[in-house]
């Protein structure tokens, strides 16, 4: 086990609030604890299992991961992938035997010594470029967080982003603590009924089978916080949840000492209305900083993942007054630069916004403790300060209070910039301070670990741990063309069980006859170009584009030389109903026989299902109306696995195509009129599909390889996958707004 004495100026928040608990509590407290002394017995080995299932650094290493599914895989499927749960069906005993069947002690002995070197090491990067951050970690704030399919307090791209963000800061050896909510009951579990329509079910999470600990502060004593209102105090509990060395703090107000409203509040994502939202926010907000202080945490730069979280500025400011004695003014201004804020929507609608009356109920005692008036306080959040008529904006409050502020593309900035010039009134649109840092993926979480063997052997053991140096990925030009596409090509074979499993279950669930069900042992063709579309139904996203010639579609689909096919998924909105109508048409194509084993739709889209896809389609298809897709990642996880992207020129895409690293629809203009827009996009896709993607993909040597597709697959991974990485995106965060905010290097954010 490493014996770094560097490593723990990240002590102070790496394991703050968590008391010795277990074998894993006592090995990250005692450096000289003796591994080779544990698991002799079957409670020991017991402990070290358990001790893994309990950090998700599991989640992104293939090999603990294959050793959780060999214990059981028909469990470990049913289980969602939950280790914890599945360490729950073993007593001590059955579990030694099980182990001792498989020859597995080398294999877990191996994955626990590896984990808590990785814990007790601090990484070379961090060293070198964020000392200054060690005793003074950064803050997250996130309102979901999506690190894995077994901890379902995400909805989509925002979520994953999260956890990417702390997955990667974990990696780099940032020093990081994040908070969030604890939802009981997650987001929804998605069923499309006879008629294809989107049903809706919240489903109860069993706590026992997740890996969450008590939150705990420097006395020993569980952490409660609350948050005052007018109407009366909301109450949370903090539950720890690690990730790697990142601990993530999430509040739950599920307690007996809140009102029926409130012990609901945290019960669902996104769920109820506004004064739902208000409350989650203030709790996430204010109690989110509470949390830090009970911790004996004090942050040097808090990053404001949206504007959700805003109202942790006030509380900010609010310690920055009872503790120091500034004014609010001074105490606005110097939370202001310790804090960095992250915009990801580029539609105005799509900003929360609360009127004077919420506003007074919800923040009217920390206002008080302010010394502010209630129009002072509308004003913060309001583009006019002084236009009674405008609503209270949290992303007005986010940028107003933060220096340093950005946008998640380079086009998503312009569009940042444009949207919000009335804050900046007398600026030209290119001086008004909103950056951007694009958004990236962590790798060792989306490529899988067929693909990344294969890197492995051509670029090195460790050269995932320098994946944000583009210099490391030239080497997948001299990968054998064979072994690259043998590859893929056993990931979409796996892709396509994975489809037939999930579709033929959801014809069960539907009571359909054993005939259907029997024909969906034969959906798709692994020899079949393969488009994969998994988003969020919203309708700007235009899922349905392509049935707007039907007749065009079953042309390309069943080409007798060149077919296609594609696989869909998403969810749309509750509220969505537009949204729910676009999975309905594309659902029901399977009663068409011209596209019943051409097109078929994935049911209840989460992290998993996002995992097959991008890891086994040829192609990933991204058709928003350009400017509205802020970034978009998925397609960023396709390149990780090989896939060509065939988008739009939105988000990430309009900065990452170089003409030959994919395929793009348009020429990045847009009209004025909708409606032109679509038809001219919807054209373009047809054409580049007919034109330029089948005929490239058909198009094989004497050995049957494609092998102009396979030069292309190889330089989008030389010139996609470094640059959209999760570690380039915090490398970036750590260098460019973390360290000025917090006091060190001066960085200019990339604004152009």
């Amino acid at each position: 086990m490493s014996q770094d004495s560097t490593l723990n100026t990240a002590a102070t928040y790496t394991n703050a609030g968590t008391p010795p608990q277990g074998l894993y509590d006592r090995c990250m407290g005692d450096k000289s604890c003796v591994l080779s002394n544990l698991g002799m017995t079957p409670q020991g080995l017991y402990e070290k299992c358990l001790a893994l299932a309990n950090n998700l650094w599991w989640s992104w290493h293939p090999e603990v991961i294959n050793t959780f599914r060999t214990l059981d895989p028909i469990r470990w499927r049913h289980l969602g992938h939950n280790p914890i749960a599945l360490l729950q069906e073993f007593t001590p005993e059955r579990l030694e035997h099980r182990i001792n069947e498989l020859v597995l002690h080398t294999r877990i002995d191996q994955s626990y010594r590896r984990m808590i070197e990785y814990l007790n090491t601090r990484p070379d990067w961090a060293k070198k470029n964020v000392g200054v951050l060690g005793s003074q970690p950064v803050a997250y704030f996130s309102l979901e967080f999506g690190v894995h399919e077994s901890v379902p307090i995400y909805s989509g791209g925002l979520g994953v982003l999260s956890g990417d963000h702390i997955k990667s800061a974990s990696g780099l050896g940032v020093p990081l603590v994040a908070i969030g909510l604890f939802y009981d009951q997650g987001y929804f579990k998605q069923h499309l009924d006879a008629s294809g329509w989107q049903q809706e079910e919240y489903l109860d999470t069993t706590v026992e089978f997740l890996p969450l600990t008590p939150a705990f502060d420097r006395h020993g004593n569980k952490i409660m916080i609350s948050v005052e209102t007018r109407t009366g105090t909301i109450h949370a509990k903090v539950r720890l949840l690690r990730v790697g060395r990142v601990n993530l703090y999430l509040l739950d107000t599920d307690l007996e000492e809140n009102s029926p409203e409130d012990r609901e509040l945290t019960s669902r994502l996104y769920g109820g209305n506004n004064r739902t939202r208000i409350r989650q926010e203030l709790v996430s907000g204010v109690g989110g900083v509470r949390v830090l202080k009970t911790l004996g945490i004090t942050p040097g730069v808090y990053h404001l993942n949206e504007g959700h979280n805003a109202f942790a500025t006030l509380e900010v400011i609010r310690g920055k007054m009872q503790e120091d004695g500034l004014s609010f003014e001074e105490a606005l201004r110097e939370t202001a630069r310790r804090t960095v804020f992250t915009t990801h929507t580029p539609v105005p609608a799509g900003h929360d916004r609360f009127d004077s009356g919420l506003m007074e109920e919800h923040l009217g005692p920390l206002r008080d403790q302010l010394g502010i008036s209630h129009d002072q306080l509308m004003s913060l959040g309001r583009v006019e300060p002084y236009n009674t008529n405008e609503t209270f904006c949290m992303t007005v409050l986010g940028l107003k209070l933060s220096r340093y502020a950005n946008a998640v593309s380079a086009l998503h900035g312009h569009v940042s910039r444009r949207m919000w010039a009335g804050l900046w009134p007398h600026s030209a649109e290119e001086e008004i301070p909103i950056g951007h840092i694009t958004n990236g993926v962590h790798v060792q979480s989306w490529m899988s670990w067929q693909m990344k063997t294969l890197f492995e052997r051509y670029l090195g053991m460790n050269w995932s741990q320098e994946s944000i140096d583009p210099s490391e990925w030239l080497g997948v030009h001299q990968m054998d063309p064979g072994e690259l596409w043998e590859t893929h090509n056993a990931l979409k074979t796996m892709l396509i069980a994975f489809v037939r499993r999930r579709v033929s279950r959801q014809c069960r669930r539907r009571g359909e006859s054993d005939e259907v069900i029997e024909q969906t042992r034969n959906l798709l063709d692994p020899q079949i170009l393969t488009i994969g579309f998994a988003r969020r139904f919203a309708t700007y996203k235009r899922a349905t584009i392509l049935l707007t010639d039907i007749e065009r579609l079953d042309r390309i689909c069943n080409n007798p030389d060149k077919p296609v096919q594609l696989v869909f998924s998403g969810k749309a909105h509750p509220a969505d109903n537009p949204g729910k109508e676009y999975i309905r048409q594309i659902a029901n194509l399977r009663h068409d026989p011209r596209f019943a084993n051409r097109i078929v739709f994935i049911e209840d889209y989460d992290i998993n299902v996002a995992r097959h896809m991008v890891q086994g389609v040829d192609v990933w298809l991204n058709n928003p109306r350009r400017p509205l897709e802020a970034s978009g990642t998925s397609g960023m996880k396709a390149v990780l696995n090989g896939a060509l992207n065939l988008s739009i020129l939105d988000g990430w895409w309009a900065e990452a195509y170089d003409g030959t690293n994919g395929f793009a629809i348009g020429k990045g203009s847009h009209h004025v009129d909708d409606h032109i827009t679509d038809q001219r996009d919807g054209e373009s896709l047809f054409d580049v599909l007919e034109n330029e993607v089948v005929p490239l993909y058909y198009e094989v040597d004497e050995h049957g390889l494609p092998t102009g597709w396979i030069r292309r697959m190889k330089y989008s991974f030389s010139t996609l996958a470094w640059r959209f990485s999760a570690h380039r995106m915090v490398a970036d965060y750590a260098l460019n707004a973390y360290l000025p905010a917090a006091g060190g290097v001066s960085c200019q954010m990339p604004s152009q």
